[in-house]
């Protein structure tokens, strides 16, 4: 069952040990912005998907993220998320990946939803069942002229 979270209220995400952010919720209104991006547009049609997913994760970030708590500048004096330091915090690997399982990947899990299948154990046809007869014999060619 799809539960809707009507409050539509922001949440703390932990991403590493003693870093955590808070972040809008993951709606359609930020996924179409996000996009949108000019950054994201900017992406050249023949980079990796690495550098997509780069790409699109820092445009989200930067208008998801409302506040954190353990992030500090190189001498460790707490700052306030910014663009730059919102990008700079992706570019660490661990934080990326985090963001990417506990922030965006609930939103596609629940695009994934829609297309559900019967598990497949191997190959791609194996969960199916046949639903079609056997065919009793050869067609006829079909006329010509």
């Amino acid at each position: 069952m799809l539960t809707l979270d009507l409050t539509n209220a922001p949440r703390w995400h932990d991403l590493a040990p003693g870093v955590r952010v808070q972040l809008r919720p993951l709606t359609t209104a930020l996924m179409v912005a996000t996009r949108a991006d000019p950054e994201v547009e900017a992406v050249p049609d023949e980079a990796t998907d690495e550098t997509r997913a780069m790409a699109f994760a820092k445009a989200l970030a930067r208008r998801a993220v409302l506040d954190w708590e353990g992030i500090g500048d190189a001498d460790g004096v707490p700052i306030d998320p910014s663009p730059e330091a919102i990008d700079a915090l992706l570019d660490i690997w661990p934080i990326f990946e985090a963001f990417q399982l506990t922030y965006v990947s609930k939103g596609l899990l629940l695009e994934q939803e829609k297309n559900a299948s019967a598990p497949l154990p191997s190959g791609s046809s194996a969960g199916a069942r046949a639903t079609a007869t056997p065919v009793k014999g050869r067609a006829k060619t079909a006329p010509r002229g």
